[in-house]
């Protein structure tokens, strides 16, 4: 929340997918006390931070996600922390500040918002469901995401761009969004928003490999349309 008067810009996989320093010192506190309190864990950090887990347990961690909006001053960038196991995230928090929120779910134990058990929406139609996308940094990427927003904006009550794949999840899962998608996602951007959604009563698949991985999310009801509708795109 101290935001820089200046920021210190490490360019990343494109001119326009770039770190700043909050980004790299977050993640240097997130990992130091963690390792503190759980020295054989394992690390996964969006910054670069890595090692190998002794004990089964692997933390995920998106130390800024929704780096643009920080950089620009908008709402909604978050810390997005996850731990996982062998079958996948064990426990996960999401934390957007400036929005006044903190998710986080563990497994099999349901989804909190501030405190306060979530669920997500259970049956809403196509046509009056309210989705959430994202866009990738690299422009090339980019064609096949438009022609999914472009076959599903007449067909949805609205589509919105957030800026935060975590906030995106999380707000599936307590039903802001009745659903979500998005081509070419890490697992730090969904370990801690997916199970956030999917102990609310979400579902979520990823389908397909690297930058055309489509992550989908939404309430029981909507989730086969949604990706029924999205399979059916040709650029």
């Amino acid at each position: 929340m101290r935001r820089p008067s200046h920021f210190n810009l490490t360019e990343k996989s494109t001119a326009i997918d770039f770190a700043t320093q909050m980004d790299e010192k977050a993640e240097a506190l997130i990992v130091e006390t963690i390792l503190r309190a759980r020295p054989d864990d394992g690390i996964i950090g969006e910054e670069g931070a890595a090692r190998p887990s002794n004990s089964g347990i692997t933390w995920v961690i998106d130390p800024l996600d929704g780096t643009v909006n920080y950089f620009y001053g908008l709402p909604g960038w978050n810390v997005s922390i996850a731990a996982r196991d062998d079958k996948g995230s064990l426990v996960g928090v999401v934390a957007a500040p400036t929005i006044n929120s903190l998710w986080y779910a563990i497994r099999g134990g349901g989804a909190f918002h501030n405190g306060q058990k979530i669920g997500c929406t259970s049956h809403v139609a196509l046509d009056r469901a309210l989705l959430g996308t994202g866009f990738a940094y690299d422009v090339a990427d980019r064609a096949i995401q438009i022609a999914m927003v472009a076959s599903l904006l007449p067909r949805t009550r609205d589509i919105r761009r957030m800026g935060s794949a975590g906030v995106d999840l999380c707000h599936v899962g307590m039903g802001a969004l009745d659903g979500y998608f998005e081509h070419g996602l890490k697992e730090w951007d969904w370990a801690a928003g997916a199970l956030v959604a999917t102990e609310a009563g979400a579902h979520l698949a990823h389908v397909g490999d690297g930058a055309r991985k489509l992550t989908v999310a939404a309430g029981p009801g909507l989730f086969p349309v949604l990706q029924e509708a999205l399979a059916r795109v040709e650029i």
